[in-house]
């Protein structure tokens, strides 16, 4: 029998999507127990890279450090960091308040004003099954979390937000420094593209599904920041990026957390660092949480490339990036991305 009554609604989306779509299947065989045979996915070890060395009194240590960060970004697009800095009890604590707020009713979560009403689960754009992220999340600005208003019920998530985000701004500059620097440009204008005003946090939780594995925890994509720091589930797996050509698993690490770069450095690099397709698959038994930070510029904020003589991209500014996003999404269905701002191209995709 199909339970439509669950938190959130995603299991009535899917379905309805289902019946629009052209390509119908049965319903009840993907949400009874008939299990879908599901691919062996091939499971790989980011680079881990000890930031230590980027604190050390030993300039080698710090050069051998930035080197390694710079080379993965380039290579991979992702890694995972160790002895990152953030305390661990305070990753501990965040994820406490994470899981309480998300076992909370769906009204109480979609209640007016709840973190700048910032609540959103699966996709409201989505025209057909492959499109549905089969997720809940808040997405919260950083200008918003020390607003007491924003918090209703959830009084002991404020402090530790606050703390939580005050902590990965500063690791995740501490990370955008080394990249900038090793493409030879001075850092001084570039650090003001990125402050606490500017950035944003996105909760996530990928609940149980019973149409496992034939649908997106989310969707494939590519992040539009400069970089995300992501917080993971130390035991539930399911993050997967492209490398060569092919989708390969990310095996989780209970000790560290895990970097990529985003659109916004690829075009600056003038695609250097790689702003790499990753998506998220979802457990038919066992839900999974994660934290992201994005840094992420103003939307004035110009994004040129850091080698103007041979750019690849045009110019464009952060707003004019996320407006074409949401329009390529409402036109098509997915994000075309930079491909939309090559200079070769003339902005055709």
């Amino acid at each position: 029998m199909i339970e439509f009554n669950q938190n959130p609604p995603l299991l009535h989306d899917y379905t309805q999507l289902l019946n629009q779509s052209r390509d119908k299947i049965d319903v009840k065989r993907l949400v009874n127990n008939d299990h879908v045979p599901t691919e062996i996915m091939e499971e790989c070890q980011l680079p881990l890279i000890d930031l230590s060395g980027l604190w050390s009194e030993n300039e080698e240590d710090r050069l051998s450090c930035g080197l390694e960060i710079c080379k993965a970004s380039a290579e991979w697009g992702f890694f995972q960091i160790v002895n990152h800095g953030i305390n661990l009890e305070l990753l501990r604590k965040m994820r406490k308040e994470q899981v309480k707020l998300f076992k909370a009713s769906f009204e109480q979560k979609a209640a007016p004003g709840l973190l700048n009403n910032s609540y959103r689960w699966g996709n409201q754009t989505a025209t057909c099954p492959k499109q549905l992220s089969w997720c809940e999340a808040f997405h919260v600005p950083l200008t918003k979390i020390s607003d007491d208003s924003c918090y209703g019920d959830f009084n002991s998530l404020r402090e530790v937000m606050q703390e939580y985000a005050g902590s990965m701004q500063e690791l995740a500059k501490s990370i955008a420094k080394v990249l900038v620097t090793n493409m030879g440009v001075q850092r001084g204008a570039w650090e003001e593209k990125c402050d606490a005003s500017t950035c944003f946090m996105r909760l996530n939780r990928y609940p149980p599904c019973p149409v496992s594995p034939e649908v997106f925890g989310l969707v494939p994509h590519t992040d539009s920041d400069f970089l995300t720091i992501l917080h993971q589930d130390e035991q539930v797996g399911g993050l997967q990026l492209m490398k060569d050509s092919k989708w390969v698993a990310v095996k989780p690490n209970p000790d560290a957390l895990v970097v990529n770069i985003g659109d916004l450095f690829q075009a600056w690099s003038n695609d250097v660092y790689k702003s790499v397709e990753h998506k998220v698959m979802v457990n038919r038994e066992v839900e999974r949480h994660s934290i992201a930070y994005f840094l992420c510029p103003s939307y004035e904020s110009f994004i040129g490339s850091c080698k103007e003589e041979s750019s690849i991209y045009r110019s464009f500014t952060f707003g004019e990036y996320r407006s074409q996003i949401q329009q390529d999404v409402k036109t098509f269905g997915h994000k075309v991305g930079l491909p939309r701002f090559l200079v070769s191209t003339g902005g055709d995709a």
